[in-house]
């Protein structure tokens, strides 16, 4: 289980990187749990796709370095990665956008069902990205 989680995880961030809605749709269940960084939680892979879109709108983003550890049964995981991004149209509430690059740490934990991810959670410096994009 655990190899089948590391690789699952790795599809995911593949995925993630070739900029892959539909590929990353498909690792996760149907209900699965987004916890947003600073923000809601939100349900099912509706409202992910969503997110996605929404992300796609204003982010270009790479995740560089990934490393995945998991539990011995595969039913959670981690990763840590850093995030190289550019900030294209402005997100509401935030900086405005102007082409901005950023690298950025990040920590991800995830949930594993029946060999698709059932809980999505990301973590990292919310005042460190507003710094880098408000220069």
């Amino acid at each position: 289980m655990h190899d089948a989680t590391v690789t699952l995880i790795g599809q995911y961030y593949a995925a993630f990187n070739a900029g892959d809605s539909a590929g990353m749709l498909a690792l996760l269940t149907d209900d699965v749990r987004h916890d947003v960084n600073e923000g809601a939680t939100q349900v099912g892979a509706q409202a992910f796709a969503a997110f996605l879109t929404r992300m796609d709108v204003h982010y270009r983003e790479r995740a560089e370095e990934l490393v995945v550890m998991s539990t011995p049964d595969g039913t959670r995981a981690s990763a840590e990665f850093v995030i190289h991004g550019e900030y294209l149209r402005t997100d509401e509430g935030l900086p405005e956008a102007r082409g901005q690059r950023y690298v950025l740490p990040v920590g991800a934990f995830f949930e594993v069902r029946g060999g698709r991810i059932a809980r999505v959670t990301n973590y990292y410096n919310l005042a460190d990205w507003t710094r880098q994009v408000s220069h």
